[in-house]
Order: C-alpha cells, then structure tokens, then sequence
C-alpha cells in the first residue's frame, strides 16, 4: 500500500513519529509531501494523488487536525476524517471510506497515532455493507458544486 503523509509546522513532530512507525512496516510505501506553507496546499496536493491514483490513502497533520481536514475535504472526490482515537479511526474507514485521516499534534499523543493509524490501515470500507449508501451520497455532493 502506498501512503502520503504530510504536515505544517505544527504538525510535524507527530508526524515524524508515525513516519518512523510507518517505516517498520515493510508493506507500505510511504511518501512525505510536507512543505512549507499553507496547509490548505499541503492537504491539496495529497488529494491530487491520491485521485491520481499514485497513492492509496493519506495522513496529514496539523496543529489540531482541523485545519488540514476541511481543506482536504474540499478537494472533489475526497473524504477525510478528523480521527482521535481507534474507534474514530475505524469508522472513517469502515463507515466512511475516508481516503484520508487527520490527526492535530497538540491533540493526540504519540502512541495514541500510532494506534489511530494501526486502526485504520487495518479497516477497510465494504462496497456493499450499510454504509454504501450514505457514501454514495457524500460522493454526489462533488457533483453538485
């Protein structure tokens, strides 16, 4: 599996930790797109290739995770999650087929992110389970604008 992960300024010292997790995880591929800059960029460019298809999910990380959520949820055909904790982390991909997780890392701890995204690497979205239907109806949202 390939993974993008990326962080401003204040995300970074969470994110250095779950790429250094990440790294002892020889099934993943993991690439950093952090930058300096704004946020808004960083969580764009993460949707971009991931719609490109040159990575298969996203973490991003910014002081709270707020920030780097909305924006990546303003790329069409993205679905981030806002994730704090195993269960959150779970649903986003079980319930919502979230492409992306976003943790803040002055929120969450750091052996608390590496379980949130132990988590949700190991959910996976059912095409035909209950909650088709309501992503479906998230993805029509794209559309509309």
């Amino acid at each position: 599996m390939k993974i993008v992960i990326g962080a401003d300024s204040a995300g970074k010292p969470l994110l250095d930790v779950i790429a250094a997790h990440l790294a002892t995880k020889p099934d993943l591929e993991v690439t950093d797109l952090s930058q300096a800059g704004y946020y808004a960029d960083l969580a764009a460019k993460a949707g971009q290739e991931l719609l490109a298809g040159r990575h298969d999910r996203g973490i991003l990380f910014c002081g709270t995770g707020i920030g780097v959520s909305i924006a990546a949820n303003k790329v069409p055909g993205i679905r981030a999650a806002l994730t704090h904790d195993t269960y959150s982390a779970e649903r986003a991909a079980k319930s919502n087929n979230a492409q992306i997780i976003t943790m803040g890392a002055r929120v969450v701890g750091p052996e608390l992110a590496k379980a949130i995204v132990d988590s949700w690497l190991a959910s996976d979205f059912d095409p035909n389970g209950p909650s088709a239907a309501n992503v479906k109806a998230i993805d029509s949202l794209d559309s509309a604008k």
